[in-house]
């Protein structure tokens, strides 16, 4: 095999892992809650081969999907390769066949027409099935206790868009999965498919329409009579494909949009709201208040995705990627204007909140915050997307305090993390958070659990790896009461 180049994101601690692992009975410091049972899902990026053209992007490795057991204080480790279309393919050629992020123009012609997708980017566990997700390409079913993969699915074929999102929403209360596909009938479509898939897993409310321009729709709102959908000039291009620039580029000059609909409508009750050019990607929570809607996300003044680079060649500007959660405030029945609240101080990306609360209006939300305050070792631990994350934000809604954050020290970065209820019915933000920690001065990782209402305290576990867990992108826990019986040996 030919040799991963010498560039920051196949070298040192992101040098792919290539490794499929069982480990039981992980090393713990502190002491894992007993009553948390249950499994935390996660997955990354780790290429199984060199790329195609030399070079690539981080967010375009094969997924890995990673299992944390917990149960009755101990933790167990299960990591397996998500075997797409695509890492199928190249496993049997023995290359990497597939070119450059969403970009079939420059593939092998062996795999013309194939599925291009990793499954690399979140893992939801919906009616039965662990999906394995990635914006570009149908859901990857994998068996939730083995990580077996099972393959493609497009519920029964009733799926009619070629792509569906990373980030579905699950209504806690229907048990409803809110999903949609943009670029739904190719590369650069301004077409997006919105679904509505019921507890059993059926497809049961389809809309099409159009975006005001194509671009790349990473993430979405839900509230319980409404869905949003942000339109942020991270736009795509089959010019650009073609001639072998990124399939995406950030344009400062066009406006961001609000798609409002609700969520039994048709296309014709879809709304939008327009205001000047800003960044936002992923959603901390969305709700409504009658036809008021409200729709929190971290802001930027400019692109925070360096990967995607400026459409006018002008630089990445990691001063105006600085994001912060603001709430944007719409009323569907009402005029065309969009209200902003910045809700805190607190720089970052990946928010998270209780699941229990997603779409209805909430108290508790969570944020990989980037502080530069702190102290913070580049050179060790430079951040090779412009953003390095070194704390956990805990931000309370009802008090507007945002004081509780955990630091994770100068040689380390986090991973997004996901929030566990303390039990079933615990009030709400009553658990835990559970991140991973990437200790670059050891070159491995820690799972870290932490009290969600107490974070400056510190980890109440250490769960400590053998190795390391390159970074990741989304998870989420699943209890064991949720999950189908375990089988035999598995």
């Amino acid at each position: 095999m030919n040799a991963f180049p010498p560039l920051p994101i196949y070298t040192g601690f992101n040098t792919p892992l290539r490794m499929e692992v069982d480990i039981h009975d992980l090393e713990v410091e502190g002491q894992v809650p007993e009553g948390l049972d249950g499994i935390f899902y996660r997955v990354g990026p780790d290429p199984q081969y060199p790329p195609r053209l030399g070079n690539d992007i981080y967010f375009n490795g094969d997924g890995m999907v990673s299992a944390f057991r917990f149960e009755k204080g101990r933790v167990d480790l299960k990591c397996r390769y998500a075997r797409t279309d695509k890492f199928l393919l190249e496993r049997d050629a023995r290359k990497a066949l597939f070119g450059a992020y969403r970009n079939p123009f420059f593939d092998d012609p062996a795999v013309e027409g194939r599925i291009r997708g990793t499954a690399n980017t979140n893992v939801v566990y919906h009616a039965g099935k662990l999906l394995a997700l990635k914006e570009d390409s149908p859901p990857l079913v994998m068996d939730p206790w083995t990580l077996e993969t099972r393959g493609y699915y497009d519920y029964e074929g009733v799926l009619t868009s070629e792509t569906f999102t990373a980030h579905p929403k699950l209504d806690p209360h229907t048990g409803e999965m809110i999903a949609f596909g943009y670029s739904a009938k190719g590369i650069a479509s301004p077409d997006v498919a919105y679904y509505v898939i019921d507890r059993d897993g059926k497809i049961v409310h389809e809309v099409w329409f159009q975006m005001p321009y194509p671009c790349l729709v990473h993430d979405f709102g839900v509230t319980r009579d409404y869905v949003v959908f942000p339109i942020v000039p991270v736009i795509s291009s089959l010019d650009f494909a073609r001639a072998g620039r990124p399939t995406f580029g950030w344009d400062a000059s066009k406006d961001v949009y609000l798609g409002v609909l609700p969520r039994r409508g048709s296309a014709k009750d879809l709304r939008w709201f327009r205001t000047s050019n800003l960044f936002a990607s992923h959603v901390m929570n969305a709700f409504n208040d009658g036809t008021k809607i409200h729709f929190d996300t971290p802001v930027a003044k400019g692109n925070m995705f360096p990967f995607f680079p400026d459409v006018t060649g002008a630089p990445f500007d990691p001063v105006a990627a600085t994001a912060h959660v603001t709430r944007w405030s719409v009323d569907y029945a009402g005029g065309e204007g969009i209200g902003f609240e910045q809700l805190t101080t607190l720089a970052g990306e990946f928010p998270r909140i209780d699941d229990r609360y997603a779409m209805e209006a909430y108290r508790h939300g969570y944020i990989c915050v980037s502080d530069r305050s702190r102290p913070y070792d580049e050179k060790r631990a430079g951040s090779i997307t412009g953003m390095f994350i070194n704390c956990l934000g805990h931000i309370d809604h009802a008090t507007g305090s945002s004081d509780d954050v955990y630091y994770v020290g100068p040689v380390s970065s986090l991973q997004e993390p996901a929030f566990i209820p303390a039990s079933k019915d615990a009030p709400e933000g009553e658990g835990y958070l559970v991140a991973l920690a990437n200790r670059y001065d050891e070159q491995r990782s820690d799972l870290l659990v932490l009290d969600a209402q107490r974070l400056q305290e510190g980890p109440i576990a250490t769960i400590k790896l053998p190795l390391k867990l390159r970074n990741g992108l989304h998870g989420n826990w699943v209890p064991v009461e949720d999950l189908p019986p375990r089988p035999a040996g598995a």
